[in-house]
């Protein structure tokens, strides 16, 4: 309501503004322009008018791409939600109304399960980008070692996406890296990024995780993957909420655009920074996360 209310007053502004434009061409060329002073101040109330179209266009257009972000987010969270819930349904009367082996009945919940997972996933995502944006919610502070808890949220995705050993390969710090933070926070935003790695790897992903120690009392996270890489363009805009990467090989992957956005919310609030790297398409990416030590 606030966003239309403030799209209409822009546009009932910029009406206003154009119509003053009219309104001073015409008295300038009826009003005698021998009279400096009436001159000087034509010119700065022009400005002034030519300087709020400006700003309005820029507003306008900047509403226009948050209107097509969020009607993206909206098809791609409807998406998201609609697809497991009728797959779900379509196991669950395939169970009702007919025999199946054993052997068969097992997939059947072992799909469940992974489209029940997708549904919490995505319903997990949307509620914790609303967290974000709250400044009064405190975080369960405590102290974590770096590396186990890098150990663990590779072995989640590991087992979500059933990867061998070998497609995620850890060196861990050769001393105990220790930070102050919200666990639990902090986990999702490393299985955030592994799982982002994984889903747009190839068939076969190689990703790397790398900890070190960058001497400033900070510690430096390198995420590393094999996947379709990004243009310098986007390097930044992939943290925006709703983004979603243009490229050609990213509209089969499935997602709601909040992901990257939750990750450099919450490591922020920790008083990290996160930044990403990539020499181009389809040559990889690198995500550096770094967090002060404690």
């Amino acid at each position: 309501m606030r966003r239309r209310k403030s799209t209409i007053f822009f546009l009932v502004l910029g009406i206003c503004l154009i119509a003053l434009a009219v309104a001073l061409n015409v008295g300038w060329i009826l009003l005698n322009l021998r009279e400096v002073a009436l001159l000087v101040f034509g010119i700065i109330f022009f400005a002034l008018i030519i300087t709020g179209l400006v700003l309005n266009t820029i507003f306008l257009v900047r509403e226009i791409r948050r209107n097509e972000q969020h009607d993206a987010f909206l098809n791609a969270v409807t998406h998201e939600l609609k697809t497991p819930i009728a797959s779900i349904k379509l196991y669950l009367e395939t169970l009702k109304t007919r025999e199946v082996s054993e052997e068969k009945r097992r997939e059947f919940y072992d799909v469940m399960l992974a489209d029940n997972n997708r549904l919490l996933t995505t319903v997990e995502q949307v509620l914790q980008a609303s967290r974000t944006r709250e400044k009064q919610r405190q975080l369960n502070i405590s102290e974590i070692s770096l590396g186990k808890l890098l150990s663990e949220s590779i072995k989640i995705v590991q087992t979500r996406y059933k990867l061998d050993e070998t497609a995620i390969k850890f060196v861990e710090p050769a001393d105990e890296i220790k930070i102050s933070g919200d666990a639990a926070e902090l986990q999702s935003v490393f299985t955030n990024l592994l799982d982002n790695a994984v889903k747009y790897s190839s068939d076969e992903p190689k990703i790397s995780v790398r900890v070190k120690n960058s001497g400033d009392k900070k510690a430096q996270i390198f995420i590393k993957d094999n996947g379709i890489g990004l243009e310098s363009n986007e390097l930044k805009r992939i943290f925006k909420r709703f983004y979603r990467v243009s490229n050609l090989s990213t509209q089969e992957k499935k997602g709601t655009g909040l992901g990257l956005f939750i990750v450099k919310s919450i490591i922020e609030k920790h008083g990290g920074k996160i930044t990403a790297d990539s020499k181009g398409e389809n040559k990889g990416s690198t995500f550096i996360v770094q967090l002060p030590l404690t």
